[in-house]
Parts: structure tokens; sequence; C-alpha cells
């Protein structure tokens, strides 16, 4: 059965319905990783914090990160040329490095550290948090790309973790390659769950994502691209 769904139309309710039957069967046969006790196809949100500010910082529009990291993006590619100098085919070098390790951190992020369950209490609510309530609410529209009191502070650590590795002249030009990963990322998320695709690239990622969502989320890491879980043993199993 090919899982696309798109909540907003009504033609999909039948679907919704099925798919929360589904999501019942995994979690009582306890082949969910997250433990959930349910899910909800509801576009509604859950409250994570009692504390007013904390809750709005928890929760986004999709269009914010465009607004940060469009213009870090060009600032960083800006002082590239300008205080670098650098030549364009270094400069297409680094970049296109940034975007393909993003790919990786992407997929290392989702599996290793958004789907790690600890054992204790409050481990399991910073789990929650960060990526618990996603699966519990994967329709909550301000839940679907990262709010900015998360990405900042993570892209600032990212940067001077690289900064440590990727040669100095380099280094703009890498990590704006490497926070368009981030965006595309990001905004293809909120895509795949409410968005109504043709094409088939859009349309096997959507599947892809779906699974995870709703068949096993012990499989299929990857959001913007399938090539690490195709290389690490987490794709779905083609059927036939």
């Amino acid at each position: 059965m090919t899982l696309l769904f798109l909540h907003d139309s009504s033609i999909f309710n039948d679907m919704n319905i099925a798919l929360n039957f589904a999501y019942e069967v995994i979690v009582n046969s306890k082949l969910s990783f997250m433990k959930k006790n349910f899910v909800s196809n509801s576009p509604d949100s859950v409250r994570m914090f009692k504390n007013g500010f904390l809750e709005s910082l928890s929760k986004v529009h999709f269009y914010v990160p465009l607004l940060i990291y469009i213009p870090t993006i060009v600032i960083l590619s800006w002082q590239s040329f300008v205080i670098k100098q650098l030549s364009w085919p270094y400069f297409a070098m680094w970049f296109v490095i940034g975007l393909c390790v993003w790919t990786l951190t992407e997929y290392v992020l989702h599996r290793f550290v958004f789907h790690f369950y600890p054992k204790s209490a409050i481990g399991q609510r910073i789990h929650f948090i960060f990526h618990g309530v996603h699966h519990d609410y994967p329709n909550d529209r301000k839940r679907l790309v990262m709010p900015p009191s998360a990405s900042i502070p993570m892209a600032l650590v990212l940067y001077f973790a690289f900064a440590l590795v990727v040669p100095e002249q380099g280094m703009f030009s890498f990590y704006a390659g490497f926070l368009l990963g981030y965006l595309f990322y990001d905004m293809s998320h909120y895509a795949l769950h409410h968005a109504n695709f043709k094409s088939p690239f859009w349309l096997k990622l959507k599947k892809h994502h779906m699974l995870h969502h709703y068949s096993d989320p012990t499989k299929g890491y990857g959001v913007s691209s399938t090539i690490w879980d195709k290389i690490m043993g987490s794709d779905f199993l083609k059927k036939g």
C-alpha cells in the first residue's frame, strides 16, 4: 500500500483512519522504537511547557528558517569571495562538500540523537521535546521545522566543530553549502507532511518518510535524501 496522504484534503479521511489503526497495532505490539502511547493525525498541538515564553520558543512557522538562513548563506558566500577571495571553482568545491556533509549529518542526528530513547525520566522528557512530540503529532504545522531556539545554537556549535577540520580558506563556502542543505531539509520536511506532490521524486521521498512515521520508525531516517539509509542498511525493503 502506498502511504501517501494530505491531511488537509477530505479525500484522505478514510486513509487517515486506517493509518491511525495501523499505528495502534504498531504501538500495542511494541514494534515502535519511540515507545509512543498514541499518535494523532490532528493538526492540533500539545502543550510542552507550562511557561508561556518557553512554549512559544518551541513553535515556529515554516518560513522562519528561510528568513534566518538565506541571508546567512548569502553573507557567508559574500565573505568567501570578498574576504577570502576564493575562485569560483574553489568556492563550488567546498560548497558541494558542505552540502554532502549535511546529508550525513542529517542522517546521524536523526538516527542516533533524535531516536535515542533514554531510560531516565528527564532524558525521556528531553527526547520528547526534541523529537518524540513530532512522532506523536506529525501534522502539527508549527513543529515541523526546527525552531531558531534550537537551530541557531546547534548551527553555532557545528560551525566551530567543523572549523577545527575544514581549511580556513574554505570554511565560509563549506558552511554556506552545509546551511543550504539544512534549509532544504527543513523545507522538505514541512512539504512532505503538508504538500500534495505529482513529481515521482517527491512522491518517492514522501512515501519514504511516511513509512518512517506510519510503518517502522527504526528505518527511513533520511528526510531530504534516502542515500544514507541505503548505505547504512536502514532503508525499507522493496516488496516483490
